[in-house]
């Protein structure tokens, strides 16, 4: 099949959003994919802390498949963001600012995976799945999802 044919084949929109309001959801996901890295990093690193005690850079790296020269990167970033410190042998930390973030990321992926779960997806889906999700999805949207899940529990 030739590209024209392909081009034709392709299904357009009936009508683009006006540009300002597309070049508003772009950069909104733009923005997601700057802060979903640092955020997966302080939820991993809260975990860790919460059932090692302690968020060492090589464990940070082995969870989140990156090499440590990564991690070490990427967490001289959160501190810098002010979310965390590190201590030379002790490992990683979290500040006050870190740790309530790493509340409103595990409470948003909690409630994409909930969702996921309520429409069928099977376990593993929906937590592999609301890893994306959960830092793209809009505050708006996040209240609908809370009011769909509480209409499925009175159902």
């Amino acid at each position: 099949m030739s590209r024209r044919a392909m081009a034709h084949r392709i299904e357009t929109p009936s009508q683009l959003p006006a540009a300002l309001i597309q070049a508003r959801r772009f950069r909104k996901a733009r923005s997601a994919q700057s802060t979903a890295l640092l955020e997966d990093y302080v939820e991993l690193i809260a975990d860790l802390l919460a059932s090692a005690g302690e968020a060492r850079p090589t464990d940070i790296a082995h969870r989140l498949g990156v090499s440590h020269a990564t991690a070490v990167k990427t967490i001289s970033r959160l501190k810098r963001e002010g979310v965390a410190t590190a201590r030379p042998y002790r490992g990683v930390f979290l500040t006050e600012s870190g740790l309530e973030l790493a509340a409103r990321v595990r409470t948003r992926h909690r409630l994409v995976v909930d969702v996921l779960l309520a429409l069928g997806a099977p376990v593993e889906a929906a937590e592999a799945d609301a890893e994306g999700i959960e830092h793209y999805v809009s505050e708006t949207t996040l209240k609908a999802f809370a009011r769909f899940l509480r209409s499925q529990s009175r159902a």
